[in-house]
């Protein structure tokens, strides 16, 4: 039941006939996770909180940085610097006392996700990478929870909702993630700010609806959003009944692999492991610099990818190379640029510095 207090605060929903009281108490008995507090899971979190939501699970395990700002709304400039989750529980209890926030300091991985994941009504999934997209995406079919869905680069977002009952999995829709090196990145090839907003919000109406059960939810359906036109399109969806995991004979029953799934080795990829065994190699950091201020690999160059084909020259070309970035995508696409070049040692590391990271 509300209390008078929820009763003044969400006063104009209760006069929606559509919503009402009975909408309103479906929103706080009900508890919601977002995978990622950054650009997508920002705006969803604070309209999620602003309108009731009992219980939101918030899944991140990054500090604010500066870069953030420009679209990461849940933070401000005092936040630089320390936990997204710390910042985003004080920001959303401010917004909302009535709210019970949860957060999990964790990089979501095939031996978490179901138990953190587990105990919630509505995934959102606000990941910025194919590896996490797909455990999202199988996380929720397994555990039978509904995944609002949304994804964005540079001018363009989409929408969906996944794993609902009788629905498609992001799986119907993309049975095989794309080649590594062809994977756009919002870090190379950037995102206005105002987008993720956008679709961040979506995200959040479609959870409420999953939850209230008024309107029409996007289950079946993938809503386009073209920021520069300003023109919405909406393709349907066909359940595949020979999807690998939401299928009439599934293949896949238990969380994979997701990095070896979305990232196969390759003939010129090197491990975290090998990379501790090799000597006078020549280690170049791709990455941006605000990724480089804050923290590389030992002895690494830093040659941001969008200035490597004009700094070549810079490197030997008799010598060992091994390039890494954050995940491995865009080292690839620098992998590519060498070896075009002429440069016949050239190597990068699979999972980058992120996988290196957790070998330490």
């Amino acid at each position: 039941m509300l209390t008078d207090d929820e009763r003044t605060r969400y006063a104009r929903h209760l006069v929606l006939p559509e919503f009402g009281e009975q909408g309103q108490e479906a929103l706080k008995a009900a508890s919601m996770v977002i995978v990622g507090a950054g650009g997508l899971g920002s705006p969803a979190a604070l309209y999620l909180a602003a309108a009731g939501v009992g219980r939101i699970g918030l899944v991140d395990f990054d500090e604010v940085d500066i870069t953030n700002l420009q679209r990461q709304i849940l933070y401000g400039t005092k936040d630089v610097g320390s936990s997204k989750l710390e910042a985003a529980r004080a920001r959303l209890s401010d917004l909302n006392p009535h709210v019970r926030v949860e957060t999990h300091d964790a990089a979501l991985s095939s031996g978490n996700a179901l138990e953190i994941l587990g105990g919630y009504d509505v995934i959102l999934d606000g990941t910025d990478n194919f590896p996490t997209r797909y455990l999202v995406n199988d996380a929720s079919v397994l555990l039978g929870i509904p995944n609002a869905y949304g994804s964005i680069y540079r001018f363009d977002g989409q929408i969906s909702v996944f794993g609902a009952k009788g629905g498609p999995c992001y799986r119907c829709l993309y049975p095989e993630p794309p080649p590594p090196h062809l994977v756009p990145s919002c870090a190379v090839g950037g995102v206005l700010g105002v987008l993720p907003g956008v679709v961040g919000t979506m995200q959040a109406i479609e959870a409420i609806k999953l939850v209230t059960g008024i309107g029409e939810t996007l289950a079946g359906r993938l809503l386009l959003f073209d920021a520069l036109r300003m023109e919405m399109r909406t393709l349907k969806l066909q359940k595949n009944p020979r999807c690998a995991v939401c299928g009439e004979s599934p293949t896949i029953t238990a969380l994979i692999d997701y990095e070896e799934f979305c990232n196969p080795a390759q003939p010129h990829d090197v491990t975290v492991s090998q990379l501790g065994t090799m000597k006078n190699v020549i280690l170049v950091d791709v990455r941006e610099s605000y990724e480089w201020d804050r923290g590389a690999i030992p002895g690494a160059r830093h040659l941001p990818l969008g200035e490597l084909s004009a700094r070549l020259e810079e490197l030997p070309r008799d010598e060992e190379i091994v390039l890494y970035c954050q995940t491995g995508i865009r080292s690839a696409r620098a992998l590519t640029i060498l070896q075009e070049a002429g440069f016949r040692r050239a190597r990068h590391l699979s999972g980058g510095y992120a996988k290196w990271s957790q070998g330490r």
